[in-house]
């Protein structure tokens, strides 16, 4: 079948005809319809996670899906042929650049109902990490003050819905031009990250969800209230996930010191860094689904790719500058 693969870290992907996927017991064989773009799948093919997440290549790319399902697997039970489904492949079985996968039923829900394939196929990993984020990890409740920075990135346009939902005060970080955009979806308090310096105007947050790293996650710790949270979706790890992904300890050692740094300025703050590395879940997404046909959620697509297209959609999101997410159709 049709795939788009990278042969080695750091390699552009292109396309390649790849073994037909292998249906196990609990597996769900899908033909794909529309495949989201995640800035994962750029830093797993520049190599930037293959120390926790160590693919052999060639690798097919991709994380999110939604298609049909073609076969079920002996024991499966939930799905069966002709239904439409959408997914986060789970971590060591991605591959969403292609005609076809097999996924853990799992991994797998029925399709929200009120959008189109392309916009479900925009959802899945942004969505089940503004969930674990904020509802699992970050446990918002109304009233509490949360800092979402890139509100008009892929997480960000999703997670500044739903902490809207949860009863929470929101504040953004997002360039002029997007101002009444990240509004539009919910925000309070939209800082412009270009002339306005966040941790000047926030203060006494509850919760801080960092998409950035660096700098911007260390002032993040800044603006929160004794007691609160930062927690990072672009690093650093810190030893709690390598423990939770089952490391081993030579690695574990390694992670705890690239995240050392930030735990120690956290800690004299009297605040709380989580790194969090989200996980696929078809019960969230079962949720995400309500929430989406409730007209709570609205995916945002900032651009389309036809399937031939994938190391273009590739480039114009490593590019940057797309409000919420880039979906390629029609494998």
């Amino acid at each position: 079948m049709r795939a788009f693969v990278f042969d080695s870290y750091g390699q552009p992907v292109h396309e390649a005809d790849v073994p037909e996927p292998t249906v196990g017991d609990h597996d769900v064989l899908v033909r794909i319809t529309a495949a989201g773009l995640n800035q994962l799948d750029e830093k797993i093919r520049e190599g930037e996670f293959k120390a926790i997440l160590p693919y052999k290549t060639p690798l097919t790319l991709g994380h999110d899906l939604t298609g049909t399902v073609i076969r079920t697997g002996s024991k499966v039970q939930g799905f069966t042929p002709g239904d439409t489904v959408y997914g986060r492949a789970r971590d060591g079985r991605i591959g969403t650049f292609a005609e076809r996968i097999s996924i853990d039923e799992a991994d797998l829900a029925l399709v929200p109902t009120t959008i189109t394939a392309i916009e479900v196929a925009s959802l899945p990993l942004v969505a089940l990490t503004a969930w674990q984020a904020l509802v699992v990890r970050g446990n918002l409740q109304p009233g509490q003050k949360v800092l979402i920075h890139a509100g008009a990135g892929g997480v960000g346009s999703i997670a500044i819905q739903l902490a809207k939902h949860l009863g929470a005060h929101v504040a953004t970080t997002a360039s002029s031009r997007n101002a009444d955009f990240v509004r539009d979806l919910g925000a309070d308090e939209v800082i412009d990250y270009r002339s306005q310096d966040f941790e000047k105007q926030l203060s006494g947050y509850d919760l801080v969800l960092d998409s950035l790293g660096g700098e911007n996650l260390e002032k993040s710790l800044r603006i929160l209230r004794p007691g609160g949270t930062a927690i990072g979706i672009s690093g650093p790890p810190d030893p709690a996930f390598a423990k939770r992904v089952g490391l081993n300890p030579l690695l574990r050692l390694a992670i705890g010191g690239l995240s050392r740094r930030i735990r120690t300025q956290a800690k004299k703050l009297g605040v709380t860094y989580e790194f969090l590395f989200m996980s696929a879940s078809g019960d969230q997404l079962r949720e995400i689904a309500s929430l989406v046909d409730d007209g709570i959620l609205r995916p945002v697509v900032g651009r389309t790719f036809p399937f031939d297209e994938t190391p273009s959609a590739l480039a114009a999101l490593a590019a940057g500058g797309i409000r919420g997410k880039v979906v390629i159709t029609g494998a």
